[in-house]
């Protein structure tokens, strides 16, 4: 279980590249595939500096997708400014594309979320978001890309 309380199809820590996730590829696919900053972010769990980030103010309407594999995982209507200088939505784009585990790094207790797909770290969950969730997703610009509404 995480701090949700809910079950998780992997609620302990695993590797990013853990032979579970459908979309694999090896460390040089990765590395010529992401910049320096999204593979730090996306492959080694790293974390943006707050108010840095591509997509912490911006507001077109859209799909975001991960950055690893190009899954979409968030819509732009479900986007809120929770002023932590990170984008932030309430909601994922539908259940199972998002992966929650565990993280006790840093002397404290979160929840990580990656991209179900892929293994990519895009940031925590947290249950200090608005209703009807309850959560705030705060997810590295890094970690997403965007597709604009046709």
């Amino acid at each position: 279980m995480n701090l949700f309380g809910m079950k998780t199809s992997h609620p302990e820590p695993h590797p990013q590249d853990d032979p579970r996730y459908p979309v694999r590829k090896s460390d040089a696919e990765w590395r010529a595939q992401l910049d320096a900053m999204q593979y730090q972010v996306a492959r080694r769990a790293a974390t943006e500096r707050p108010f840095t980030g591509r997509f912490w103010d911006h507001w077109s309407e859209g799909a975001y997708r991960c950055i690893g594999c190009g899954q979409a995982l968030f819509e732009s209507e479900a986007k809120f400014d929770a002023g932590c200088g990170w984008p932030s939505w309430w909601k994922e784009l539908e259940p199972g594309r998002i992966e929650r585990l565990v993280d006790d790094s840093l002397g404290m207790r979160r929840v990580e979320v990656r991209c179900a797909q892929c293994g990519t770290h895009l940031g925590h969950v947290f249950d200090d978001g608005p209703e009807p969730s309850g959560e705030r997703f705060c997810i590295n610009s890094a970690a997403i890309d965007f597709s604009p509404k046709t």
